[in-house]
């Protein structure tokens, strides 16, 4: 796992530059998203870790992976991976990039896990409570985990609050013990 992510880190931090070049970091997110999502896809897995596939086929299937819409500089990116075989890191170069896109945003996806759906007001107290604390803009999402007894758990980068019933009931057990 660290080695993938050494090896994806030069071409992530090499999209990033570009794109912030380009002023197009959404773009660039969108693509290496996609590209990364169809690199998983069993098949497509299958015909990029092929030795059989020539690279002249996998540039063509780059090309019809990312469609009209992709720059030229996106479509040189897909090249320089299929030339450097690391068409299989995309998902840890699409990782890389979306932290560096939020770093420079300075947002941070927080997942928010309740036992409960939380009501609108709710999810803005924890928004509001969280840009205070760490003095970026929050991007939400809520999970609903029936495992928990009541209680959310947050998850914020490398940051977790455990709010969770069952936490604090074991806290209880071990002040008690």
């Amino acid at each position: 796992m660290s080695e993938a992510i050494t090896i994806a880190r030069p071409y992530a931090q090499a999209a990033f530059e570009e794109a912030q070049k380009l002023a197009d970091l959404k773009g660039w997110s969108e693509v290496l998203v996609s590209l990364a999502e169809a690199v998983n896809h069993p098949e497509v897995r299958a015909v990029v870790s092929s030795p059989r596939v020539a690279k002249a086929q996998l540039e063509s299937l780059m090309d019809g992976l990312l469609g009209g819409q992709a720059t030229v500089q996106q479509r040189n990116f897909a090249r320089v991976l299929v030339d450097n075989q690391r068409l299989l890191m995309l998902p840890e170069i699409a990782a890389i990039y979306e932290a560096l896109r939020a770093e420079a945003e300075r947002t941070v996806n927080v997942v928010v896990d309740s036992a409960f759906e939380l009501s609108v007001a709710q999810q803005e107290k924890i928004v509001s409570s969280l840009k205070a604390r760490l003095g970026r803009e929050i991007k939400l999402v809520c999970k609903i985990n029936k495992e928990l007894l009541g209680g959310v758990v947050i998850r914020a980068g490398d940051k977790v609050i455990d709010g969770s019933a069952r936490t604090r009931l074991g806290e209880m057990a071990n002040a008690l013990a």
